[in-house]
């Protein structure tokens, strides 16, 4: 049994490297070997004539369009002999009443084309097979995302099917410099990758990086889409917790950082765009910041950087004065811990850390219907019952709740936990030496976002390092956009 399952994966893998024979019955012996057409339920097959020959049809139950199938068979059925060209050529470009029709000889395109939703035909007697592309595949409506949000501004957003996506930033950007361009990754998932860019304005030594790098993944599949792309993309640095990659749920963020001459990484089966090459400054910036006047988005862009300093800051800045309450000023001693202190404060902000994360795990699992109510009862429970049963103080309980509301001005989830992680790090410093740990934790923080590379090996942290006053000032003040007068 063993040697024949070999001898079957062997024969398989000979006729993914041939080509396809003249003779329908030894296509249709391959293609049934192929793609266990008699075992898997979903692959469809029928024998037909056309034109007087033999012929068969193959194609993926619920990737086809059927009322466009039902009658592009029709077609075939009533086709005359006389009416029949000589090749498969002649046929496709002049007999197949459809708009994309390719012709392919080699099994392992025409398997893949196959197993992609395009519908085939094999005609006794043609060297060639005629792949009418009728797919359709099952995809949600378009809507807004419900992470990345934007308060003016289009609603739409990317969906998990790629076409649509594509057709999207085509919307938006009409130019024939616009350049989509398809890739496949994953051995047995053959993932669609796609590179959007602008010819004229991408570094092509960057994309040419890319694209080698994508050519050469050696994996199975793409099992989490746009994750196991990413860390196949940016191998090093991996206990790095700040986010190499920028993604967006949004269509308008994608086109725009395309214009300016980014490459933009759509992966069929996503919903998301991966934005490369990513600096800190690109990652925390939002559309809102652009959908608004200047003055506006500036003061958007700026309240947001310093609610995202706010949170890594507060929480150790306060343990700190309380491990030293010499040094709060006399007009800020309302800040010390007056009740009696059960569970020394960093356990009880490592608690809350880890409480806070099981709230959002909860959140996700939570049916709609009762979301309400049970946000009702962990308020209750963590907040007033929590401080009352002396498990926590409630100077602590306010600390958090600020650092886990603030944690949402951040779009970005990898740069949220990113600061988390840091913000636990200088806790656990702090309380273990004092000033000298606070200091170390900032330092470490410091050290962390410099040295990280962004996908092209530049710098992290462009223009501030190297240092660009201009580039500098537009990204921390929102100008107006070129074009939009003096």
């Amino acid at each position: 049994m063993e040697t024949e399952s070999k001898g079957t994966r062997r024969g398989g893998e000979e006729i993914r490297q041939g080509k396809i024979s003249p003779s329908l019955e030894e296509n249709l012996v391959c293609l049934k070997e192929s793609l266990a057409a008699d075992t898997s339920f979903d692959v469809v097959y029928r024998v037909i004539h056309v034109g007087g020959r033999n012929a068969c049809i193959c194609f993926i139950d619920g990737f086809c369009k059927d009322e466009l199938m039902q009658k592009v068979l029709q077609y075939f059925m009533d086709m005359k002999p006389e009416d029949l060209p000589a090749d498969a050529h002649e046929m496709a470009k002049k007999k197949i009443p459809y708009v994309e029709v390719d012709l392919k000889d080699e099994w392992d395109k025409i398997l893949y084309f196959i197993m992609s939703g395009v519908f085939a035909l094999f005609i006794d007697g043609f060297d060639r097979c005629m792949l009418i592309d009728s797919r359709t595949y099952p995809a949600r409506s378009v809507s807004e995302p419900e992470k990345d949000k934007a308060l003016r501004g289009s609603k739409d957003g990317f969906v998990e099917t790629i076409v649509f996506n594509t057709a999207l930033i085509r919307r938006r950007i009409r130019s024939t410099d616009l350049r989509m361009e398809m890739l496949q990754a994953g051995s047995s998932s053959r993932t669609d990758i796609v590179l959007c860019y602008m010819e004229s304005r991408v570094d092509h030594d960057f994309l040419e990086k890319i694209k080698s790098k994508i050519e050469g993944i050696q994996v199975d599949a793409l099992t989490m889409n746009q994750e196991s792309l990413a860390e196949c993309l940016f191998d090093r640095k991996w206990y790095n917790p700040f986010p190499k990659f920028k993604f967006t749920e949004r269509p308008d963020t994608a086109a725009a950082q395309i214009l300016e001459g980014d490459v933009v990484i759509l992966v069929d089966n996503s919903p998301s765009a991966m934005i490369t090459p990513t600096s800190i400054f690109d990652i925390v910036e939002e559309a809102d910041d652009y959908y608004f006047p200047p003055i506006t988005g500036s003061y958007l862009r700026l309240s947001r950087f310093l609610i995202a300093l706010m949170t890594y800051f507060v929480t150790p800045t306060f343990l700190l004065l309380m491990l030293n309450p010499q040094w709060i000023p006399e007009s800020f001693q309302f800040i010390v811990v007056k009740e009696e202190t059960n569970i020394p404060l960093l356990w009880q902000f490592l608690l809350l850390e880890l409480a806070i994360d099981g709230l959002r795990l909860a959140a996700v699992n939570t049916p709609n219907m009762l979301s309400t109510p049970l946000s009702v009862m962990a308020a209750l429970v963590l907040g007033e019952f929590s401080v009352n049963s002396g498990w926590f103080n409630s100077e602590v309980m306010l600390y958090m709740a600020f650092v886990a509301i603030a944690s949402y001005t951040q779009q970005n989830y990898e740069l949220s936990y990113a600061i988390k992680f840091m913000r636990m790090i200088n806790l656990i410093l702090t309380q273990l030496f004092g000033i000298y740990g606070y200091i170390a934790a900032v330092i470490l923080l410091v050290v962390a976002v410099v040295s990280n590379k962004t996908i092209s090996g530049k710098s992290y942290v462009y223009p501030l390092i190297p240092f660009h006053p201009k580039q500098f000032g537009k990204r921390l003040i929102r100008t107006r956009l070129p074009g939009s007068g003096k």
